[in-house]
């Protein structure tokens, strides 16, 4: 009998060393997904931050694409919109951008320096419409014929250039999480590509709306005061439009001109970037407290001369040498 007891608690005691080794296993587990988590949500957030540029261009550039059109319409359009930019980043480029890190990382800085070309040559052609260059493709001041085609077009149009945009978002994400495992970089990918566009078109969608909101608000405040709110921003959103179109186009030029400086040091040709850093730091020495603020606004500047610079030449060789005709769904 002794020796069954012994036995038993021989047993037992083997039992509860297994159950403290699976709680220690747990525990290392749990560890190890906090660990996991944790890193993604560094890694997400680090290359959240790099996007910033392409998400301010995004965001204020979209707006045009409803701009006369009728205001019922409105929502219903941005939700087409949003629904093909979650396509094109979770469907498209999500799973191009994974196999791309996995067999030809090398490929992705230049697939940048592209989309860079491509946001600077937007830009610039922007500027040049607006100091008096020929206009490509259909703009707002043409009359519609036929609103749903036009509409249709106008959504195509909003697609094909988020695919752009998210391209680049998704390209500066995935150089920002290359070193991290495969699983990493996928949940990294996804979730900055899900956050953007909530953000952006969430935006957006308030920004076409406002001037509904302050009519109502002029027309049914219950106090002077909202009534008069209202009021002002009837009055102020085409001011506002106007704004967020010329803050899209230095967007732009500014993300494009940085993204091709950049690509440019990292195959090797270092020397201008070099050249706008060492003005960046001379500035930032110079100017004492305020020094990092106006380092980073020359950086950002002269990134977007280069951007314009680049675009201009794009744009000439596109229209003049090779005259080719340009077409966006938004028009200029």
């Amino acid at each position: 009998m002794p020796g069954g007891l012994v036995a038993l608690l021989d047993d037992i005691a083997v039992l509860a060393r297994g159950a403290a080794a699976s709680v220690d296993d747990a525990a290392v587990m749990a560890r190890t997904v906090a660990a996991s988590v944790d890193d993604i949500t560094v890694a997400a957030g680090r290359a959240g931050t790099k996007t910033a540029g392409v998400v301010i261009d995004d965001a204020a550039v979209t707006p045009s694409y409803v701009d006369g059109l009728d205001p019922a319409r409105e929502l219903p359009i941005i939700w087409k919109i949003t629904k093909g930019s979650l396509i094109n980043k979770l469907a498209i480029l999500l799973p191009g951008a994974l196999l791309l890190s996995e067999f030809l990382p090398w490929l992705i800085v230049w697939l940048l320096m592209l989309g860079g070309a491509y946001l600077s040559y937007e830009g610039a052609e922007k500027i040049i419409e607006k100091l008096g260059g020929a206009k490509h493709g259909k703009t707002l001041e043409d009359e519609i014929e036929d609103p749903v085609a036009f509409e249709k077009q106008r959504v195509s149009g909003a697609i094909r250039t988020d695919l752009i945009l998210s391209a680049e978002i998704m390209a500066i994400t995935l150089n920002e999480v290359a070193t991290e495992d495969l699983l990493t970089r996928g949940v990294v990918l996804a979730l900055v590509g899900v956050a953007v566009t909530v953000a952006v078109y969430g935006t957006v969608a308030l920004i076409v709306k406002m001037d509904d909101i302050g009519l109502h608000l002029a027309k049914e405040g219950i106090t002077e005061f909202g009534r008069k709110f209202g009021d002002w921003l009837v009055h102020a959103m085409p001011k506002l439009l106007t704004l967020l179109s010329a803050i899209g186009t230095v967007a732009m030029l500014w993300v494009g001109g940085g993204i091709i400086l950049h690509g440019l040091a990292e195959v090797g040709v270092a020397g201008p970037e070099h050249f706008v850093q060492g003005i960046e730091h001379a500035v930032a020495e110079a100017t004492g407290a305020v020094g990092g603020v106006l380092g980073w606004l020359t950086f950002a500047t002269l990134s977007a001369a280069t951007g314009l610079l680049l675009g201009a030449v794009i744009a000439f060789l596109l229209h003049k040498v090779l005259r080719l005709g340009h077409e966006t769904g938004a028009g200029h």
